[in-house]
């Protein structure tokens, strides 16, 4: 039997687990399209590769799957929908029968509510048969409503109402972690996304804190709660304002300064969890491949540079196919990896860089300051961008309805 990559990232630490970044609903179809590409001496391999990390029928009749749980988000909900476009057009005409007074948004959200239900319903016997400890689906609230701590209460808590193996992913704002002491509090098991930094980590694993207080304070049974949190690695040095004020400030900075940054940063969080015995568990998500192509090397820094550790990994089909292609090239994970520490020399060219002491010390930034954070701005916008693609798609069936009907 050969192993999937991440399989081998897994047997560095019984206790990490590999996740899939993307609705259930697409997993059948992104592994029939992977296979039918595949190069034909790879074929049988990857077969039984990906039928081990999630095969419907298996988790359906079983309850076991070598992913641990799912994350999804409006921007990945969509390509679930686009997947199918004629089964969700027709059932975005029976919410929108619901809706006598047409709101495209409440149908939208109706529509979003529905797509994780079905994908908590198709991985829910895994969350069964392992006591709660697996088979998570995270369902996020919207990305738009990143400051408004009213309405991501209200979303949250309908996330949270749909089936108890829905976690409910919260931006990691000031308000969201308001937000995220709340449903703690409640029992409600949380995933802090469009997070990037140490000082946000901080404030969720307090906000996490105060709320499991508060809930065992209430009686409130915690035995099956769960709390990640994410770290965005390649957006906080890609997508924020790391390289452009190195520019600014005539540093140079490598593509390998910039992975030991992003590193750094979360074995920075890591370890204050560690240390702390904090509950929560540090989720890697955004992870990149590094590949010269056929004849060279190729790595990936995010998962290598933390192999060992207790981390979730969760991992989209893309990086997922990246992996799998440059598998011949990647080195052997080494368990210890998770000790290692970024060469000084680079850590003190980063600390001159505002951005990075933003994201590295503990006191980096002030909770106000979260949501204008270069990476956490760009983040936001992107995921409000596929959420308006979405309410869009939701428009079109309703109007294409609107018009048969006259």
């Amino acid at each position: 039997m050969s192993l999937h990559v991440l399989e081998k990232l897994a047997a560095t630490n019984p206790d990490c687990e590999i996740w899939w970044d993307s609705s259930p609903l697409v997993y059948a179809g992104w592994k029939d399209k992977v296979l039918k590409d595949a190069p034909p001496e790879k074929k049988q391999d990857w077969s039984e590769q990906l039928t081990r990390l999630f095969d419907e029928d298996t988790v359906r009749s079983k309850g076991t799957m070598g992913f641990r749980g799912v994350t999804t988000n409006p921007p990945l909900s969509l390509q679930a929908i686009q997947a199918n476009p004629t089964f969700w057009a027709g059932e975005i005409r029976k919410i929108a029968a619901r809706h006598k007074g047409n709101d495209v948004e409440a149908i939208y959200w109706e529509t979003y509510l529905d797509v994780v239900r079905r994908g908590a319903d198709l991985i829910r016997k895994a969350y069964d048969t392992s006591g709660g400890k697996y088979g998570m689906v995270s369902g996020q609230v919207d990305p738009r409503f990143v400051t408004d701590g009213e309405a991501m209460l209200k979303q949250g808590l309908e996330l949270a109402a749909i089936a108890p193996n829905v976690m409910v992913k919260i931006p990691g704002s000031r308000e969201g972690y308001e937000v995220i002491e709340e449903l703690t509090a409640r029992g409600i098991s949380t995933n802090n996304t469009t997070s990037f930094t140490v000082p946000q980590y901080i404030a969720c694993m307090n906000a996490v804190s105060r709320g499991i207080e508060r809930a065992r304070k209430a009686g409130i049974d915690v035995s099956r709660w769960r709390s990640v949190i994410t770290h965005m690695s390649a957006r906080l040095g890609n997508v924020g304002d790391l390289k452009a004020q190195a520019e600014a400030r005539g540093i140079a900075l490598s593509p390998e300064d910039i992975l030991h940054g992003e590193m750094a940063v979360l074995k920075r969080a890591y370890f204050h969890g560690r240390k702390t015995n904090h509950p929560s568990k540090m989720l890697q998500c955004s992870m990149r491949v590094t590949d010269a192509g056929p004849g060279g090397t190729a790595s990936s820094w995010h998962i290598s540079k933390i192999a060992g550790g207790d981390f979730v990994y969760t991992c989209p089909p893309g990086y997922i196919l990246q992996l799998m292609q440059a598998e011949d090239r990647l080195p052997a994970f080494d368990a210890k990896a998770i000790d290692e520490e970024a060469p000084k020399a680079v850590i003190d060219k980063l600390m001159r860089i505002p951005y990075f002491r933003q994201a590295y010390e503990p006191d980096g930034m002030k909770p106000e300051e979260f949501a204008r954070f270069g990476a956490f701005a760009a983040t936001a916008n992107e995921f409000a961008g596929a959420t308006r693609k979405t309410v869009d798609f939701v428009a079109q069936a309703v109007e294409a309805d609107q018009q048969r009907a006259a």
